[in-house]
């Protein structure tokens, strides 16, 4: 418990001469090429990683855009069709009784994406940059952004569930609207930028130092 806090004596496997299966996590010596547990191949860092996350980060974000701009859900009746956004359709569902649901929309297809947004480009920003946030707490930023991120397609469920049950031929009908495509496409490709994220980096900043590697080259040099 003392040491609870205390990165600065936190050894890495890299600085321990070990390498982990990002598949199994099984360790390995350093400089072990393949697993031989799963057979895939080791790596002590992603040297692409940031490259990905950047990508998928920026193609996630521009079809959360139209996601928002354009209807979720388009009701069909006798005699109108009405379009609702994202925002709107919770805003009708608070005027229809049902604030608890619109709720649940609004965190997760608003509150939890944006979070996310913001969490991943913090994340791919601190590796590079000094941070006051602690190896810990982004470690367990990253597994909150990991864990949360299936949730985020609980509109897309919602919209197909009410398109499944209300098809009443010409009397009403419920359709998704273009939103649900982007928005859906949103959700995947930030999925992907979380998981293309190599959370090893995290602790390769020491106390608030860049890369451990460099740090101990220029100690050396600077000894000299």
């Amino acid at each position: 418990m003392e040491l609870a806090g205390k990165t600065e004596n936190v050894k890495s496997a890299r600085e321990l001469g070990l390498v982990a299966c990002t598949r199994c996590t099984k360790v390995w010596p350093a400089g072990t090429e393949t697993c031989g547990r799963c057979g895939k191949h080791l790596e002590s860092r992603d040297s692409t990683s940031l490259q990905r996350v950047w990508a998928y980060w920026i193609v996630g974000f521009l079809c959360y855009i139209p996601a928002n701009m354009y209807p979720m859900l388009q009701t069909r009746t006798l005699l109108t069709v009405q379009e609702d956004t994202i925002v709107g359709g919770a805003i009708e569902l608070f005027h229809y009784g049902s604030p608890g649901v619109a709720l649940i929309i609004l965190i997760a297809s608003v509150a939890i994406p944006v979070a996310k947004f913001l969490a991943i480009a913090f994340l791919a920003v601190s590796v590079v940059r000094v941070s006051s946030i602690s190896m810990h707490q982004r470690q367990l930023l990253y597994e909150v952004v990991e864990y949360i991120g299936r949730w985020s397609m609980i509109d897309i469920f919602v919209v197909a569930i009410m398109s499944s049950l209300v098809q009443l031929n010409t009397l009403a009908a419920i359709t998704p609207g273009r939103a649900s495509l982007f928005f859906a496409l949103s959700v995947i490709f930030t999925m992907l930028s979380a998981q293309a994220f190599d959370s090893r980096m995290i602790w390769d900043v020491q106390s608030g130092n860049p890369d451990t590697s460099d740090n101990s080259a220029t100690s050396d040099r600077t000894a000299t």
